[in-house]
């Protein structure tokens, strides 16, 4: 079986407290877009993972794919090994959830392939095990979220009138060390109510916590986001805490932008 985890972006995100377990409390809309890795699994004799496309880091053992397997097999033992095979597409380290997408399609293609009988409410509390925001991919629609993340409200949010222009400069932030430049606040504006505004209004409204201190570190993320607005986006953002900056634009009016030859683009129109 095959199937092909997708990546979100966040639109607005705020840090609203620290919480006493070590986490921190935040509001954000997650969204749904078309890059997409790809995770096959087929029945085997031994279980392995084997990785292409770009580069995994750190130790295989550690993949969230296998971590996903493991985790449905503590409670169906009779689980039989397979040996999993992922492609990565979506850029890494990027706030885009490719991690997170890819454990939470690994737990729905085992429990199609299997047959489990999981309901989406119980597949979420096992996704939920495996990542803050890997909740999401279950649902995989709009949905605003709250907690570390992992409490999701789907809403209705129709943006089939605009195209996204994704950027990827390959810069590496470490999440540890962007929560730690934030001073945890009350959101200035209700994000529910933000996004019931016109797009074009968004950039006056909404913002996500994590720019001021991430831009400061890496100026050519902020660079991307002016390049964006100047060539016609009516609202562009870092994605949770970066490095991928995302544009809105009109529908099928992306700018012929010229960007660095380093970086990863993805017009999704």
């Amino acid at each position: 079986m095959i199937v092909f985890p997708n990546c979100k972006i966040n639109l607005g995100l705020y840090i609203t407290g620290k919480r006493p377990d070590g986490y921190h409390e935040l509001e954000t809309v997650f969204f749904p877009l078309p890059v997409k890795d790809a995770l096959e699994v087929i029945s085997d004799t031994a279980l392995t993972f084997q990785s292409s496309g770009i580069a995994v880091p750190g130790n295989a053992a550690d993949n969230l794919c296998l971590k996903a397997f493991h985790l449905l097999q503590q409670d169906f033992p009779e689980l039989q090994p397979v040996s999993i095979h992922l492609h990565k597409h979506i850029p890494i380290g990027a706030g885009l959830g490719g991690g997170s997408s890819d454990a939470a399609f690994m737990l729905m293609l085992l429990n199609s392939k299997y047959q489990l009988g999981l309901s989406d409410i119980q597949l979420i509390d096992y996704a939920a095990r495996l990542g803050s925001d890997c909740p999401f991919f279950i649902y995989n629609k709009p949905c605003f979220a709250t907690g570390r993340g992992e409490v999701m409200e789907p809403i209705s949010l129709d943006l089939t009138g605009y195209s996204f222009l994704l950027v990827h400069p390959g810069i590496h932030v470490n999440t540890g060390w962007a929560f730690g430049q934030i001073r945890p606040q009350a959101a200035a504006h209700s994000l529910l109510d933000t996004i019931t505004l016109p797009v074009s209004e968004w950039k006056d409204v909404m913002k996500n916590d994590f720019e001021e201190p991430v831009f400061r570190a890496h100026p050519a993320l902020q660079e991307i986001k002016a390049k964006m607005y100047a060539h016609g986006a009516v609202y562009a953002a870092m994605s949770g805490s970066g490095s991928a900056i995302i544009g809105i634009f009109p529908k099928n009016k992306i700018a012929d932008i010229l960007w660095d030859a380093s970086y990863r683009v993805f017009a999704i129109k």
